[in-house]
Parts: C-alpha cells; sequence; structure tokens
C-alpha cells in the first residue's frame, strides 16, 4: 500500500513562519512521522509540496494511478480553490484532509473548506500529532475497504 503526503502553499516554511501558530516542527519532521506511522503498519509514503495550485492539481492527477490515497494539507487552498476540489473529486482517491492549527478558531474565513465535502475526513488543531491520526485514518479506511 502507497499514500501520497500532500501539501500546499507555504508549508515549505514551518519551522519558521508564525510558530506561535504551526509551531516548530518543519516539514521534514512531519514527512518523517507520516512514514513512520505507514511504514509500521506496512505501507509506504510518497511526499509533495508545492506553492502552485495548479502543480498540485498535476499531482493528483498524476498519482491517481499510483496510490492508494491522499493525506492533504492545502493551506490557504482549503479555504479557496474549487479547482483544487474538483480534482480530488475526480482523482477518486479517498483523501483525508489535515491541519496544524484549528482552523475553526482562526479567522472567519478559514472556518469554511471547500475541499472537506470530498474528503473522508479531516483533522486539525492537534499539531504534528495530526498527521499520525491522518495517516492512521487513511490506513484504516483502506485496509476496511481491502
Amino acid at each position: 500500500m502507497q499514500i501520497l503526503l500532500a501539501h500546499g502553499p507555504n508549508l515549505n516554511l514551518l519551522g519558521e513562519r508564525k510558530p506561535e501558530i504551526y509551531g516548530t516542527t518543519t516539514l521534514l519532521d512531519i514527512e518523517a512521522d507520516v512514514a513512520a506511522a505507514a511504514n509500521a503498519r506496512g505501507a509506504a509514503v510518497l511526499c509533495y509540496q508545492t506553492n502552485h495550485e495548479g502543480a498540485l492539481i498535476d499531482a493528483l492527477h498524476h498519482y491517481r494511478r499510483v496510490v492508494d490515497g491522499v493525506i492533504l494539507n492545502a493551506g490557504a487552498w482549503t479555504h479557496t480553490s474549487v479547482a483544487l476540489r474538483d480534482a480530488i473529486e475526480a482523482v477518486q482517491l479517498p483523501v483525508v484532509e489535515v491541519h496544524l492549527s484549528n482552523t475553526h478558531r482562526r479567522e472567519g474565513f478559514r472556518h469554511r473548506s471547500l475541499i472537506a465535502g470530498v474528503c473522508i475526513g479531516q483533522v486539525t488543531g492537534l499539531g504534528r500529532d495530526g498527521y499520525t491520526a491522518a495517516a492512521n485514518l487513511l490506513l484504516d479506511y483502506l485496509e476496511a475497504r481491502r
């Protein structure tokens, strides 16, 4: 089994950008956490990050035939991108949406996720641990479908 861990804009700056909101964990730390959790369950992880919306959509299109599911932190695109929502729906892969911060405790525009309706679940506000929770949620879902 193989999963894609995908990150959207500005997440390459984790550990530096707004540590009071996002913490000091880096993207490499998160990738290592998810890989360890997945490997413990016999799954492999491919990692991808981009600051370009079309590139993320292209990646979802490409990986739809490579992976069994996706863990996605779409960053700001969560709240703005109908195109990303349509891509998630089109690739027909199970996707778990994840956010480090509790988006519902932040600015009003962050309270609405345009992608949540086409994801199998959402993990928000658990910081670094949210990614391991998302990995286990996705793997549980995939194993149940076997």
